[in-house]
């Protein structure tokens, strides 16, 4: 699984990165995380307001920091397409 934050380092970017990390830890998935500072490759995606997360190519959410719960439940469907 690789899982994109796009943003280019405010706080809110920085947040979802480390809540996106917490969630793994908490379910216990290993993903590749990656940080996305480069604006053209942001707006590739359509994301016109950061934070944006984008799980295995997939926009989830741009220009707000989703709840722990939202995350996780993100994560484990993703989770359940890859097998």
């Amino acid at each position: 699984m690789k899982i994109e934050v796009l943003g280019p380092g405010c706080a809110n970017c920085k947040k979802l990165e480390q809540d996106v990390n917490t969630a793994l830890a908490k379910l216990g998935i290993e993903a590749e995380v990656v940080k996305v500072t480069d604006l053209n490759k942001i707006s590739s995606y359509g994301v016109l307001m950061t934070p944006g997360l984008v799980i295995n190519g997939k926009v989830y959410s741009f220009g707000k920091i989703p709840v722990m719960a939202t995350l996780k439940k993100w994560i484990e469907d993703e989770t359940k397409k890859d097998t």
